[in-house]
């Protein structure tokens, strides 16, 4: 059975600290490439397979943008996105399913209620049911229902492992990464997720960072102008009060989480960082990824110290704030 790495090879990357005693601890594994795309720092093992999750978003977003999918702006942005169903969210996601000439039960993720709370509670207030659009998936099922569109493919198995655009994305998984994918499963919205390394995930996330939408190569062309429709639409990738959309409008980096404690971020000068809890937690990710960002001199401290009051990482007791979660180091 293929599988991550094991306890043995983690090491403590985040703490919960309740009082001044520290309650519980994070481990896993992490990697620091730096702006020249070197390893700067490796924490555990980087070089077993992890099941990437919604980190594998942009890669997927790219590959449909290759394969036809004309996104840009907010509508490329919701297409790398795990938004939280906003009422913005679905107008984007309505407007690329528009323009596909599909509808909402073209979508081939699973119903769901927004993880916006006030966007729920105003649904349930109405009557409404979870549908897939308001699932956070739905930005990047859309895109390939875009693309399977534009390239002339069957729009109905567009999930199969074995469908053109699966396909297409799984080579361009391996072109990035500079490595075989060491298995396929299904991800939570149904799409297939491929194993790769941390070290090749940050390599691909390296190489989608640093690339410029004015570069005459297609690839990187795309690349870039994914990452500037997201730095420039910080809502869109997550929603308010997310990691996510915190750190992108606060310091202009490319932040992306996944499940099972996956994250990736890259600073401006294309630093970036990729990491995994080995516990599958995602509470202290961005925390941890703000300070490895700081430790290789691509953030200023104070400015990573102020974001870090701002992300959702207080220990309550008697509701009071009584501690924090915090990198380890």
């Amino acid at each position: 059975m293929s599988q991550t790495f094991a306890a043995a090879a983690a090491v403590e990357l985040a703490v919960v600290e309740r009082s001044g005693f520290i309650e519980s601890r994070h481990t896993g594994s992490a990697i620091v490439l730096g702006a020249d795309g070197e390893v700067l720092r490796e924490y555990g093992d980087t070089s077993s397979p992890i099941l990437p999750r919604s980190t594998l978003k942009p890669i997927q977003a790219l590959a449909a943008v290759a394969a036809g999918a004309d996104l840009a702006g907010p509508h490329l942005a919701v297409a790398t996105a795990s938004h939280t169903g906003t009422d913005r969210h679905v107008g984007l996601v309505r407007d690329i399913l528009a323009s596909a000439e599909l509808g909402e039960d073209d979508l081939g993720c699973p119903a769901a209620w927004p993880q916006d709370a006030a966007t729920r509670d105003e649904l349930v207030r109405d009557g409404a049911q979870p549908a897939r659009i308001r699932m956070n998936c739905s930005g990047k099922h859309a895109a390939m229902l875009l693309a399977c569109r534009r390239a002339g493919w069957d729009t109905a198995s567009y999930l199969d492992p074995q469908h053109p655009l699966q396909v297409q994305i799984r080579e361009l998984v391996e072109r990035l990464t500079g490595a075989r994918v060491a298995a396929t499963a299904i991800d939570g919205c149904g799409a297939p997720v491929h194993a790769v390394s941390l070290a090749g995930l940050a390599k691909a996330m390296h190489r989608i960072a640093t690339s410029s939408s004015a570069s005459p190569f297609a690839l990187h062309r795309n690349a870039g102008a994914l990452v500037q429709a997201v730095r420039e639409n910080p809502w869109v990738i997550a929603g308010p009060g997310r990691p996510d959309t915190i750190v992108i409008e606060r310091l202009g980096v490319f932040s992306k989480g996944g499940a099972e404690g996956v994250h990736v971020m890259s600073a401006p000068d294309g630093t970036t960082v990729a990491l995994k809890m080995l516990d599958g937690s995602s509470r202290a990710t961005a925390a941890v990824s703000l300070r490895l960002l700081q430790l290789a001199g691509a953030l200023d401290p104070t400015d990573v110290s102020e974001t870090l009051s701002q992300l959702p990482l207080a220990v309550t007791g008697g509701g009071q704030d009584v501690g924090t979660i915090r990198a380890a180091f």
